[in-house]
């Protein structure tokens, strides 16, 4: 007979390059996994690993126990998971992902508030450049982005709204002068940045009366980070485009100056996708009202718009 403990147990086993490395993840010395290897295999009386060399390799009938054990604690993990929903737990394990910039400054926090909140969750964040490129399926149970994803087999839910600005340093506009219309954009130095698959190039504006205009721009500056990209409109490179949550501030202080006010862009609101499996978990549906109540009122509006 053996236990989920066994079974967890083998799992490590199987999961590792040797048996000195599988010592290492359990804690515990070398002699001591091969003793209850050995005692493992003696209750099921069949040999589990093949021992020679220094490298670990499976047997047959390891393999189906390290597949059949990965099965059965599965369905134990969903049974836990299962009876704590039924009495709203906030535990278990929640895997977040987040752009690297919004994830650290809004998303974090909120991870770091539902654990205070609930001790016994286990919270993972993984931070990205690009969701469509970089996030492997079922990775994660909740994707924060700004601005939508089209999938429409995932749930989404909109947690805050963001408009998406252009400004510029006043060292900048000091030097080139400030563009009175879209298609003089064409003319000015521009950066931007590369972080999904989008084309970056192709800025689209609407009027405060209706009237649309589409610019293609030659930036002179590229990053895949956002980061970088601010920092470049706040040295004076030349205009960028951001987002309004991570430019307020900026704003706010006179360090940027906002451009073409008659002229928006499409918004990028911040929405939370759920993986197809999430469901309503108690510790989803939780994370999700602690990280709503850290963007109400929203922290980056500078004004309502006209």
């Amino acid at each position: 007979m053996i236990t989920s403990q066994d079974l967890q147990f083998f799992a490590v086993v199987a999961a590792s390059s040797s048996l000195a490395a599988a010592a290492r993840a359990l804690g515990v010395t070398p002699p001591a996994v091969t003793q209850r290897l050995r005692q493992l295999e003696e209750r099921l009386k069949v040999r589990l690993v093949d021992r020679t060399g220094r490298s670990l390799r499976l047997t047959a009938e390891g393999a189906l126990l390290a597949e059949r054990g990965a099965r059965v604690l599965g369905e134990m993990a969903g049974i836990v998971e299962s009876m704590a929903d039924r009495r709203q737990a906030v535990l278990g394990h929640l895997r977040v992902a987040a752009p690297f910039g919004f994830g650290r400054a809004y998303v974090a926090p909120a991870m770091a508030a539902l654990k205070a909140q609930h001790p016994e969750v286990e919270l993972t964040l993984i931070l990205f450049e690009d969701p469509a490129g970089g996030l492997a399926a079922g990775s994660w149970d909740v994707l924060v982005q700004v601005g939508p994803l089209a999938d429409s087999a995932l749930t989404l839910r909109r947690l805050a709204p963001n408009r998406r600005l252009l400004c510029a340093a006043p060292s900048y506009l000091a030097r080139r002068g400030a563009p009175g219309r879209p298609e003089e954009l064409r003319g000015h130095d521009c950066a931007v940045i590369r972080e999904d698959r989008a084309d970056v190039t192709l800025w689209s504006f609407t009027h405060a009366g209706g009237r649309r205009a589409t610019v293609r721009i030659h930036p002179v500056l590229n990053s895949n980070d956002g980061g970088v990209v601010r920092q470049w409109g706040l040295a004076g490179l030349g205009i960028i485009l951001r987002s309004e949550w991570d430019v307020a501030a900026d704003l706010r202080a006179g360090r940027l100056v906002p451009l073409l006010p008659d002229w928006h862009l499409p918004d990028a609101d911040v929405v939370a996708l759920l993986g197809p499996r999430t469901g309503r978990v108690a510790r989803t549906e939780r994370f999700l009202d602690v990280l709503e109540a850290a963007l109400r009122p929203v922290p980056w509006r500078i004004a309502e718009p006209a």
